[in-house]
């Protein structure tokens, strides 16, 4: 009776192995998200969106103007990896923001329009979702800064390769308007846009001033 008993055990055991593996590969291939967009029509990007997951991959879109002075609007793609501690941080933000499964807008009348914001979260078990122009919830306020800080950075990236690949001699000022911009604790992440920053501080037909700028922000920003 205790032979049967055993070997009936066991076989439930490993009945039930092939599923807990296929529920674990499930998780794993579904991370949890976050998403942020702007929609801020005239302003440079007049949209954009950040999907952050838990595992620290990003990727970001956003269409606009280059410049003040261009003639057409243009899209932009770029996947990234968020540093761990940045990665966190979004989600506990949106932890203590309850998931956007409530308004977060406070719909205060005679606040200036900034833009139309979405933040968004996706998991195995929950989603929430909210738009607003202003939120007097404080991790809400928090979150919308970083991630727009961390459009900021992006946005710096997109206009770096621009420039790399058609117009070189722009480096400069952009670098430099980048510098700036981090010693005012503006930008977020700077490794996100590592890869072009790599390429100009290689490229020797980039004038060396250019290059140190791009060295300096990634040396300030951790990168190895």
């Amino acid at each position: 009776m205790a032979l049967s008993l055993r070997i009936f055990c066991l076989l439930i055991f490993f009945s039930l192995v092939p599923f807990s593996s296929t529920l674990a590969h499930s998780q794993a291939q579904s991370p949890a998200t976050v998403t942020f967009t702007l929609d801020f029509p005239k302003s440079q990007p007049e949209y954009c969106s950040i999907r952050v997951q838990s595992d620290g991959t990003g990727h970001y879109e956003s269409n606009g103007r280059l410049s003040a002075d261009a003639d057409e609007n243009s899209s932009f793609n770029l996947d990234f990896v968020l540093a761990p501690g940045t990665r966190q941080k979004i989600f506990e933000l949106t932890a203590k923001a309850g998931y956007f499964q409530k308004d977060v807008d406070s719909h205060h009348k005679g606040i200036a329009f900034t833009g139309k914001k979405t933040l968004s979260y996706q998991d195995a078990e929950r989603s929430g979702q909210s738009t607003y122009n202003y939120s007097s919830i404080a991790a809400v306020q928090e979150l919308t800064s970083l991630m727009q800080g961390l459009e900021s950075t992006l946005e710096f990236g997109r206009r770096l390769q621009y420039a790399y690949h058609y117009q070189k001699l722009a480096l400069e000022e952009e670098l430099k308007r980048m510098e700036d911009s981090s010693r005012s604790h503006r930008l977020v992440e700077v490794t996100a846009i590592q890869p072009i920053l790599e390429q100009i501080i290689a490229d020797p037909s980039v004038i060396n001033v250019s290059r140190a700028r791009a060295k300096r922000l990634l040396d300030a920003a951790g990168a190895n």
